[in-house]
């Protein structure tokens, strides 16, 4: 018989890894759309690293690259390259992608000797056999302490909690699955259910045209629990600057003249350099100009930086 402690568990701890994965893995170490200090950064990473979500530094380095390269061949997750290495398939390589260096892309998480260690010197299989081990002994731990039906509720709701990423891979670059606010040229699709489920983070259309921002949710109706998680923080004084995104009151209209404006000068800059690079990496020239259409993870917004004024 299920308890009503059991349930309840569930409903905390999906909510703690969600926040885990949305706030400490995504909005944090991989676009540092905020800043707080070390406390609040590894509470957040502990419940996303308890979710079965790997090494912080493989899990940033594999988002930026995603963002970098969306939906061309370098992408690590496109489904335009197959609908179950988009959901599930990437997760079983070996080894880091050639072009995914995190010495390179995430040299800011390479300075914290606890994500070194959870990154086990970038050996994938080792770095995912200690994630299990941490994930199950920590439900031993609960098992122990208050019973096997907490321990398979915190189970649960972390194995849940785990589809959030490989839902939005996948579900949330099928255009026809959802909308767009933003004349982006990738697929990614604002979807309202994987919004709901996922905290906030369904919104995918407004994350990759503004990637910096700390807020997903663009529009009134674009509920993003994650965000209003970060602005109670910062209220609280556990945040002491974050990135809040584009300042809509100006229109739509505005935003997606900056993006094709900012879209069509990468191509320029892409084509024009094109035959210098192809002769040195023997690369074909739709591929460069793809990837270097592409803006790097850093930037808040594909055209224009983002209001980056902090939230007082």
């Amino acid at each position: 018989m299920v308890t009503f402690a059991a349930v309840a568990v569930f409903l905390v701890s999906y909510v703690l890894h969600g926040f885990g994965v949305t706030i400490g893995y995504h909005r944090l170490l991989s676009h540092r759309s905020f800043r707080c200090n070390k406390l609040v950064e590894y509470f957040w990473v502990f419940w996303g690293y308890l979710a079965f979500e790997g090494s912080p530094i493989w899990w940033a380095a594999i988002h930026r690259a995603h963002h970098k390269y969306v939906d061309t061949p370098l992408d690590p997750h496109s489904p335009r390259y197959g609908l179950f290495h988009s959901w599930f398939g990437w997760l079983l390589e070996p080894a880091y992608p050639a072009h995914v260096i995190p010495e390179e892309s995430c040299k800011d998480l390479m300075q914290d000797k606890l994500y070194l260690f959870l990154d086990q010197d970038k050996n994938i299989p080792r770095m995912n056999l200690l994630n299990l081990g941490c994930n199950l002994a920590f439900r031993g731990i609960l098992w122990a302490l208050f019973g096997w039906q907490v321990a398979l509720a915190s189970l649960l709701a972390a194995v849940m909690v785990m589809q959030i990423p490989l839902m939005l891979n996948l579900f949330c670059h099928l255009p026809k699955l959802g909308y767009k606010n933003f004349a982006t040229e990738d697929d990614g699709v604002n979807v309202w259910w994987v919004g709901l489920l996922g905290l906030g983070e369904g919104w995918h259309n407004n994350h990759h045209a503004y990637p910096g921002s700390a807020r997903n949710g663009m529009m009134a109706w674009e509920f993003d629990a994650s965000y209003l998680t970060i602005l109670f923080m910062r209220k609280m004084g556990w945040v002491h600057w974050l990135n809040p995104g584009p300042d809509l009151s100006r229109g739509l209209e505005y935003y997606n003249k900056k993006i094709a404006a900012a879209a069509a000068k990468a191509a320029s800059q892409a084509v024009s350099s094109v035959s210098i690079v192809a002769t040195e990496s023997e690369a074909s020239p739709s591929s460069l100009i793809n990837s270097a259409s592409r803006v790097p993870n850093s930037a808040p917004v594909m055209a224009v930086k983002a209001n980056t004024t902090p939230v007082r």
